[in-house]
């Protein structure tokens, strides 16, 4: 019997390449991708953690500046109080036979009666006035120059203000401004002159000089009824106004709220 003929070769018996060197190639790939991925959320974590702990730093120091500027204001707040305080403590019973009178809000002692400061039209002092000035002047200017040292930022100028009323005889409008003008400014003046020369001042005049000075202002700021119409008694007036550092206290407080780098409008 002769021999069987060789059997073809099934497909199971065929040789394909192997798919295993794909598989490795797609498996690096991946492998890489996940190495480079790691590094780089790492970093992420890091920077987020760095922005957080710059927030962290920049809210303390946020909240330290505005606990400072707070602190600031109640310091100036109470400084003013407290001068507010003194004057009328060493004025209070006097102010009433002067016919004066103590604001508040803008620490200024307001003498009024016009008929007992000057001679109508004049910048000369009346008799009763001067004498009102030797007991006031020096007891003012002494309590304030002793007051300063210890509230340092607050009293900026110690002005003497001339006001009159919005008419000059029959004359009103500019004309009676002017002329006004020139009457307030001369009567300031002279109440200034009479306070540098007392005797009781003479160890305090270097001081004046450097805080006191005189302004007349004319009819700029009269003074009003409850209706609103001009008092002309009342606006014809002298005025003693401390002016406090205020607008340069709050700039400073402004400076301490804002944030770093950048200045307060």
């Amino acid at each position: 019997m002769p021999p069987m003929p060789p059997m073809p070769p099934t497909h199971s018996d065929l040789a394909f390449p192997s798919a295993a060197p794909s598989d490795t190639h797609e498996g690096s790939e991946s492998s890489e991708s996940d190495t480079i991925w790691i590094p780089v959320s790492d970093m992420m974590a890091g920077l987020m953690m760095v922005f957080l702990f710059i927030a962290v730093l920049y809210a303390q120091h946020a909240d330290e500046r505005h606990r400072g500027a707070r602190d600031s204001l109640k310091a100036w707040q109470a400084s003013e109080r407290a001068l507010h305080q003194a004057l009328r403590q060493e004025f209070a019973a006097d102010l009433p036979r002067w016919n004066a009178e103590l604001e508040p809000h803008s620490l200024t002692i307001r003498f009024l009666s016009p008929d007992i400061l000057f001679e109508s039209g004049e910048a000369r002092l009346q008799a009763r006035f001067e004498d009102i000035l030797q007991d006031f002047l020096p007891r003012y200017i002494r309590l304030l120059a002793s007051f300063a040292p210890a509230h340092a930022t607050i009293i900026d100028e110690v002005r003497i203000e001339g006001h009159t009323s919005s008419r000059w005889g029959e004359m009103e409008g500019t004309a009676a401004f002017l002329h006004n003008m020139a009457l307030s400014q001369a009567r300031t003046r002279s109440v200034l002159a009479y306070g540098m020369q007392l005797p009781a001042l003479t160890a305090w005049r270097p001081w004046m000089m450097r805080h006191v000075s005189a302004n007349g202002l004319s009819s700029a700021r009269v003074m009003r009824t409850p209706h609103g119409s001009e008092d002309e008694h009342r606006s014809r007036r002298v005025e003693f106004r401390i002016r406090t550092r205020s607008k340069a206290q709050l700039s400073a407080l402004m400076e301490q709220v804002a944030p770093s780098g950048r200045s307060a409008d």
